[in-house]
């Protein structure tokens, strides 16, 4: 499985849990009762299916290793087209995100990303 793993919040939504200490999901997340991740692979698409035209959005870059090391293990369950996509059942410590990264919107509403190592 990836070993990085990446989460796309508002920075309305990031800056609230940085207030609170922890990271206890968007409203899809609490809806869905688990914590909704992408892979490299997949974030992109994630962006433009269900982020088009959000301002402020972030990406947040999280390593498998210390997330789970952190709030126990992810649960990788298929999604669309039966892909794997990564699920946490627990809130999300601050501190298992290493990179915050602002992705601007062209104008169209779709968000610009930076290149992102992709796994095999």
């Amino acid at each position: 499985m990836a070993r990085m793993i990446y989460k796309l919040a508002t920075r309305q939504q990031w800056n609230e849990a940085k207030a609170k200490g922890q990271f206890d999901g968007a409203p899809v997340d609490k809806a869905d009762g688990f914590i909704h991740f992408s892979t490299a692979e997949q974030v992109e698409e994630t962006a433009r299916k269900h982020f088009c035209g959000i301002d402020a959005l972030l990406l947040l870059a999280i390593p498998v290793d210390r997330l789970e090391a952190s709030a126990g293990p992810l649960k990788w369950e298929p999604s669309r087209g039966g892909a794997l996509f990564p699920h946490l059942y627990d809130v999300m410590p601050l501190d298992a995100v290493t990179e915050e990264i602002a992705l601007p919107m062209d104008g169209d509403g779709f968000h610009q990303f930076p290149q992102l190592q992709q796994e095999e």
